[in-house]
């Protein structure tokens, strides 16, 4: 069974919203792009597959950026993605719509041979959490205080213990700090 993993930027006191946190660096990129080479399959909700491909699917024009993205965009944009949503009615973009059972859908996916899924978000997270789908969680806090704003799992039925497996400092002073669920999954 392939593992499904979670990443997500927060500040010191746990706000998501990623015009909140540090602008993202070359470092910070390389890490991001390294996390999503680890996975055959990107699990997005409708909100951040939209976000992803607004700022990452090539277009027609030139995107102002610097050059040490590119190797984020290229691996983004090449990756398949499920995306989990009862609005949108089609997706293009090497993607494709699941529907149904959540639960059920995820682990047809898991049970496919391959090197890992992954997800980012906070709905869809939530929702895969309190089902105990995730196999692996990342936080990667920013040295900042946001004061406001979404914060994680806001809503989860029941705690989830976790137990550190590595951790990595950024030169910005975020931390990426990588868990596991300590109990076993309920999956």
């Amino acid at each position: 069974m392939r593992p499904l993993r979670y990443s997500i930027n927060v500040t010191l006191d746990g706000c998501c919203d990623h015009l909140a946190g540090i602008a993202p660096d070359e470092e910070m990129h390389r890490h991001s792009t390294e996390i999503i080479a680890r996975a055959d399959a990107l699990l997005f909700g409708r909100v951040i597959y939209e976000m992803m491909e607004a700022a990452w699917r090539p277009s027609g024009q030139s995107a102002e950026r610097p050059d040490w993205m590119e190797p984020f965009g290229r691996t983004i944009d090449a990756a398949k993605k499920y995306v989990v949503s009862s609005k949108l009615e089609r997706v293009d973009w090497n993607a494709e719509l699941v529907r149904g059972d959540l639960r059920e859908a995820v682990l047809r996916l898991k049970d496919q041979p391959g090197k890992g899924l992954y997800t980012g978000g906070l709905r869809l997270p939530l929702a895969l959490a309190a089902m105990g789908l995730i196999d692996e969680y990342e936080f990667i806090v920013h040295p900042r205080i946001a004061g406001r704003g979404p914060t994680l799992f806001a809503g989860l039925p029941e705690h989830l213990d976790l137990k550190l497996v590595d951790r990595k400092e950024f030169s910005s002073g975020a931390v990426a700090m990588r868990y596991e669920p300590k109990s076993p999954q309920r999956a």
